[in-house]
């Protein structure tokens, strides 16, 4: 069901928004071009996405006061992953809580900010908004497929100001497949596939380019797809599937004005459709299972099942009016239909009760109702059907203009955003009878019966950014302005038909997000760099709590000569409220949705990347290349207090947040031939602690450390044709990731994929 706020509304807001921008962009449409400006133009080509990013390349984020980092195309294929967790190891200061081996809903945290399911993190696919509803329920059970990723950009300090809602973290921004741009006009194209262990199929390919459709236009298009299954690494008892099968396709039709025809202008349009089906589970094994074998599933987990159906469909259109000033405008529509069906809970057969599969897992007093999971005493077994369908929709435009003031120039940024998203829970569940091993159906539930409720939302987003550079200083002043208003809608559960609600929440939230940063060049080599914004989470439609505030801070330097690079940076965030949300994914035990406050919380750390290229050194005509990132984090909650949110529990003043490692390494060494390349990825994670507290862990709270090695070559047969062998977890490191939502589970083992890479 669509909320009224749909349609019109954002007629309203698209049109108003038009006027805005055409308002701001009027005098910069007079603008004159000077000429040394007009020499450095880029003859046939825009960059249409460049407005809405922070850096769009590698280089560029030594420009930044602050943490950002761009992992380009180079970087993705040196091991082809489709799992983004494995990508995300090579940025300091990116906390990853894994779940089924393969990323396919990744928990993603900057800076300590919290990981379940991104939701204090923006996730965008090529500036726009990618969690299903980021601002009515910012938890995503959708994450772009990494396997077709060109880059990805993770911005972290005040320059995460540009994006929000949230910028408590930061924001991790996706950029999909370009349409190819070759100097004769041809059309080019790759075509990767690999296969290994578990049946594991992996193919991606696109194709396409840009050609003149006029003597003032050039036309492009792109078809790319990616199919991605395998069998899955883990055994039900009993037998039943642990795999998943994802399906991806991405069309895109640009066109865009030649030099010399008068104003620049660039259009592109892109649909993107995925469906996905994986037989994943929320029940994980007790501490004793898992040390007798990792990979096992309980019979109860055998019915459960995602299915997920996406669309995206965005239509962005840029214009130069010189050198000087440009304006980038995207309207965008997202639809995710997804359907998790899973266990929810066990009683013993005739109980007055049910016991969720968190406390049956983990609690020894439940030793019956885990026999039951297991298949070896007969119960039954309620498997919910989480239903649940969602869509965004919204415009933004984002004017850029540089100038002169003496001998200071400007670079500024002024951006308006219209946005609307829903999330629909029309949710049922099933009773099933465990008997002899074997689930049967006992009584369907009627859809709707266990949840039917509806949360939307609508927010206007404003930001300002002024770049200003003076001679060896660079300060960059921002301000970002959020008016939100929320809604929860609840219906009768016997009420499929929504004929009156029984209850309709709101609330809203107006917040000023200003932020600073500033760099300052010693030398060539030696650069000091600083920053400090607010950082901000909203609540949820009809939460009592406050939103999720916080100061940040940051300050570090770089240093870069020849072949070698280093950056350090500190950081320390202080909350003056933090924000726990009621998921099923962080184990259940309140009701999903709830909003619990934690007060003050400090987090602080520091982040350290360095690089070299040692080919040099070896004499032999290769490229080496070397790379570091290493994170220190502690945190302490500054207050007591008595939590029903799971991975709180009840908290003394003094207690470190759960999932956030002390310590995380990962280094990189390749070795690189005219024809071959080889790769060697190493990362290691400290332990954790499941819930809150200090000191000593226990053992049913441990996530142990682990060293997890990837290993990867090329070898290029002739041009065109690459060979490609991966292994991922070399030495098959075993490890459990997490005890949420309900017992351990483990990282995938070792690995090993083949496959060949043909361009053209």
């Amino acid at each position: 069901m669509r909320s009224s706020f749909s349609t019109a509304a954002l007629l309203r807001g698209c049109s108003s928004l038009a006027l805005a921008t055409a308002l701001l962009a009027a005098p910069a449409a007079m603008a004159e071009e000077s000429a040394a400006e007009t020499a450095q133009a880029e003859e046939g080509k825009v960059h249409i996405l460049k407005g809405l990013l922070v850096t769009s390349t590698a280089e560029e984020t030594a420009e930044v006061g602050g943490g950002v980092t761009f992992i380009d195309k180079e970087e993705l294929e040196k091991f082809s992953y489709t799992d983004v967790n494995r990508v995300l190891r090579v940025v300091p200061g990116v906390q990853i809580q894994e779940e089924d081996g393969y990323g396919l809903r990744p928990n993603i945290g900057i800076r300590g900010s919290g990981n379940d399911r991104n939701n204090k993190i923006v996730v965008m696919e090529d500036g726009v908004l990618m969690a299903p509803a980021p601002y009515a329920a910012p938890a995503a059970y959708y994450f772009p497929f990494t396997g077709r990723m060109e880059a990805i950009e993770i911005t972290k300090g005040a320059a995460a100001i540009k994006y929000g809602p949230s910028t408590v973290g930061g924001a991790v921004n996706m950029f999909s497949t370009s349409i190819p741009d070759n100097a004769d006009g041809s059309l080019s194209g790759t075509l990767k596939v690999l296969g290994g262990e578990d049946n594991t199929l992996r193919v991606h390919g696109y194709a396409g380019g840009w050609m003149p459709l006029s003597d003032a236009w050039d036309v492009g298009i792109l078809l790319e797809t990616l199919q991605d299954r395998t069998d899955g690494f883990k055994t039900v008892d009993g037998g039943g599937d642990t795999g998943y099968r994802v399906q991806d396709y991405v069309g895109k039709l640009g066109f865009r004005s030649k030099a010399g025809s008068g104003l620049r202008h660039a259009f592109e349009f892109k649909v993107q459709v995925s469906d996905e089906h994986s037989d994943e589970t929320y029940l994980g094994l007790t501490p004793a299972d898992f040390a007798a074998n990792p990979y096992r599933r309980y019979a109860a987990s055998r019915l459960d099942q995602m299915n997920v159906d996406h669309k995206t469909f965005q239509a962005t259109h840029r214009v130069d009016f010189s050198n000087d000033t440009n304006l980038t405008t995207t309207a965008y529509y997202t639809d995710t239909a997804r359907a998790w069906y899973k266990i929810n809970d066990v009683r013993q057969t005739g109980a007055p009760g049910w016991t969720s599969i968190s406390a049956a897992v983990m609690d020894p007093a439940n030793s019956v109702e885990r026999d039951i999971l297991r298949g070896i005493v007969n119960g039954d077994i309620r498997v919910r059907n989480n239903n649940r369908e969602y869509y965004t929709a919204g415009i933004q435009s984002v004017l850029g203009t540089t100038f002169l003031t003496g001998d200071v120039a400007h670079f500024v940024e002024v951006s308006a955003r219209y946005h609307e998203d829903e999330e629909d829970r029309f949710q049922n569940q099933d009773v099933y009878n465990m008997t002899g091993g074997q689930l049967t159906l006992a009584a369907a539930g009627a859809p709707g019966s266990q949840e039917n409720r509806i949360g939307d939302a609508r927010a206007w987003a404003f930001f300002v950014r002024d770049t200003i550079d003076w001679g060896n200083l660079t300060v960059v002043p921002g301000l970002r302005y959020e008016t939100i208003k929320l809604r929860r809608t609840d219906y009768a559960l016997n009420d499929p038909a929504r004929v009156t609600p029984i209850a309709v929440l709101e609330n809203s939230v107006d917040v000023l997000i200003p932020g600073i940063s500033a760099t300052y060049n010693l030398s060539d080599e030696w650069q000091l760099l600083g920053g400090v914004h607010r950082g901000f989470a909203a609540p949820g439609p009809g939460s009592t709590s406050d939103a999720e505030k916080s100061v940040n801070y940051e300050a570090g330097f770089r240093y870069g000569a020849g072949d070698f690079a280093f950056e350090a940076i500190g950081f320390f965030n202080d909350y003056s409220n933090l924000l726990g949300t009621c998921t099923a994914s962080t184990g259940g035990g309140c009701v999903v949705g709830t909003q619990f406050d934690g007060g003050d919380v400090d987090v602080k750390g520091i982040e350290v990347m360095a690089g070299y290229d040692a080919g040099g050194l070896i004499g032999l005509g290769l490229k080496a290349p070397l790379a570091l990132a290493y994170t220190y984090t502690t945190s302490e909650f500054k207050t007591s207090f008595a939590s029903g949110f799971g991975p709180w529990g009840t908290v003394t003043a003094g207690d470190e947040l759960p999932y956030l490692p002390e310590h995380m390494l990962t280094l990189s060494a390749g070795l690189e031939g005219e024809a071959w390349r080889t790769n060697l990825l190493v990362s290691y994670v400290d332990k954790t602690r499941a819930v809150a507290g200090r000191g000593a862990i226990p053992a049913n709270q441990l996530i142990n450390e682990r060293v997890i090695l990837d290993l990867s070559a090329e070898y290029d047969v002739v041009p065109g044709v690459t060979l490609i062998g991966i292994v991922e977890n070399l030495t098959d490191e075993v490890y459990n990731v997490s005890f949420d939502p309900a017992g351990a589970r483990p990282g995938k083992p070792r690995t090993v994929l083949g496959g060949v890479k043909l361009s053209f």
